[in-house]
């Protein structure tokens, strides 16, 4: 019964959470410009789909990518943080 319960949560969160992928991931989709043309659009709606349903895959790998980019342009980071925040002790 335990066992049963848990594995209904489970796909339950699993398909909360690829709702809430594809909605943001089509709101950005339809935000680009290149979406508007026919060519592209059958191209990005597979991997809007792909995307929704692997998520478990894509988001990590992703996050992977991100935390490489903030790795390689650290000292830019850090430079535009420190030029959008004064230090107010400065006067």
């Amino acid at each position: 019964m335990v066992l049963k319960f848990t594995s209904y949560l489970a796909i339950l969160g699993y398909l909360v959470i690829s709702y809430r992928f594809f909605t943001e991931w089509l709101a950005f989709f339809l935000e680009d410009e290149e979406m508007k043309s026919g060519e592209k659009r059958f191209f990005y709606g597979v991997i809007l789909i792909t995307a929704s349903i692997l998520w478990p895959i894509v988001v990590p790998l992703a996050y992977l990518e991100l935390l490489k980019f903030h790795k390689k342009h650290k000292q830019i980071i850090n430079l535009l943080i420190n030029l959008s925040h004064p230090n107010p002790s400065r006067d």
